[in-house]
Order: C-alpha cells, then sequence, then structure tokens
C-alpha cells in the first residue's frame, strides 16, 4: 500500500515576514510541505485552486479581500471535498473568527502559538479533527450561546440522530477526542469515527467545529457542561 504523502499546505497572511516564518518553521517539519503563500485572499482564492492544498492556514484580515470572504469561496460549503481552512489570529477569540468557523472554517490558531502547536494544528485539520483550543474554548462557547442563531437545524432534523449519535455529538460539545469518547462509551475509535460521519452528513455539517456550534445553539448542551477547557 503506498504511503500517504506530505500535508500540503497553503500560507496566506499579507506581513511577509510573518507569512515566511509560518513557512519556514512548516517546511523543517516532517510530513509537511508548503505548497503555495498568498498575501490577501484573492490571491488566496487563486493559489487554492490551483494547487489544491490540504490545508489553508488564513490570516483574518487582509487587503483586497479578509479572510472570511476567501474562507467562502475556497470551502464553497462542500463538507466532504476541499481544504480545510485554520484562521490565524492575533486575539484569543475575534467575531471575524467566528463568523470564520461559520463559513467553513475548520478552527483557528493563535499567531502566537508554539512551534510545536502550529505543526499539531495543520496536521489535526488534514486528519479532519477540529481546533478549538483549550484556552479559548470557553470564550468562544460563550460568543456563540449569547449570539443568536439565524438558522436552526428542524426538529425532525435533530430528531434523525439514533441514540448513540446522539450521546456521541454531546462528548463532541463538550471538547472529547475520538479516544475519550470511545473510553467513555467503551467502543473503539473507529466506531466513534464512524458515527461521527454520520451524524455530520445527517446534519448537513462540514466538521465537527460546526457540530460544537449547533449543540450549543440549539441547546443540546448548555454553558458551563464542556469540559474542553478544564
Amino acid at each position: 500500500m503506498t504511503a500517504p504523502g506530505p500535508v500540503r499546505v497553503l500560507v496566506v497572511d499579507d506581513q511577509e515576514l510573518v507569512r515566511t516564518g509560518f513557512c519556514v518553521i512548516l517546511e523543517g517539519a516532517d510530513g509537511i510541505t508548503v505548497v503555495a503563500e498568498a498575501a490577501n485572499g484573492a490571491e488566496a482564492v487563486r493559489a487554492a485552486a490551483e494547487h489544491q492544498p490540504d490545508v489553508v492556514l488564513m490570516d483574518v484580515r487582509m487587503p483586497e479581500m479578509d479572510g472570511l470572504q476567501a474562507t467562502r469561496q475556497i470551502t464553497g460549503g462542500n463538507r466532504e471535498a476541499g481544504p480545510k481552512v485554520v484562521m490565524l489570529t492575533t486575539f484569543d477569540l475575534d467575531d471575524y473568527v467566528y463568523e470564520a468557523l461559520r463559513a467553513g472554517a475548520s478552527g483557528f490558531l493563535l499567531k502566537d502559538a508554539p512551534r510545536h502547536d502550529l505543526i499539531a494544528a495543520v496536521k489535526n485539520a488534514a486528519a479532519g479533527n477540529a481546533l478549538l483550543a483549550p484556552s479559548v474554548t470557553i470564550r468562544l462557547i460563550d460568543a456563540f450561546t449569547r449570539t443568536p442563531a439565524h438558522a436552526q437545524p428542524a426538529p425532525s432534523k435533530l430528531a434523525s440522530l439514533t441514540a448513540r449519535e446522539h450521546d456521541i455529538l454531546l462528548r463532541l460539545a463538550r471538547g472529547l477526542t475520538n479516544a475519550e469518547i470511545a473510553a467513555d462509551l467503551v467502543i473503539s475509535e473507529a466506531t466513534v469515527k464512524s458515527h461521527v460521519g454520520n451524524l455530520l452528513a445527517k446534519l448537513g455539517l462540514r466538521d465537527r467545529v460546526q457540530a460544537v456550534i449547533l449543540a450549543y445553539e440549539t441547546g443540546i448542551v448548555q454553558p458551563g457542561e464542556s469540559g474542553a477547557a478544564s
């Protein structure tokens, strides 16, 4: 069986020094290659189409086209295909990043994060894992619960979940990893992964981040129940 290739990354930031720093770190990591750089959202959209990266590190505020617009164009609302977008921000919770998560981003990373966190974030995003850093999860959840939902899934859609899928959605919202969910429910990680894929498909969600959003917006989980930031 052919070994999987390196994670292909597009780095997007309007500050050249910052962009170069990210590229140097990622190129020095095993299993990652930087396929392109972009200095604004418009360039990012073109580079994503041309180079087909697995992960896009996307700055939030940029000239010509911002990160939110670029994220919407790159993800296209397609849950299955396309690159995973990880937003880069200077702040631990930026309203702009909050909107980016709704637009299809898979998570966000602070620009001052340690080198190993950057590398781990890229690999986790490529693997389809959510990027809700423990240090900011509480604020993120608080932002979602304080913001009126523009659209909530129909009750019939939520009712389509099996009891096991509902259990797993609860645990996703509390910040548990697949391994932790498996241990909690005494099932295999492969089974957890299968259930997660099924519930995302049923609810029309792109990834685990959006599942967390849905859980809080619909009241499945209440503020204060998350264990992700402990």
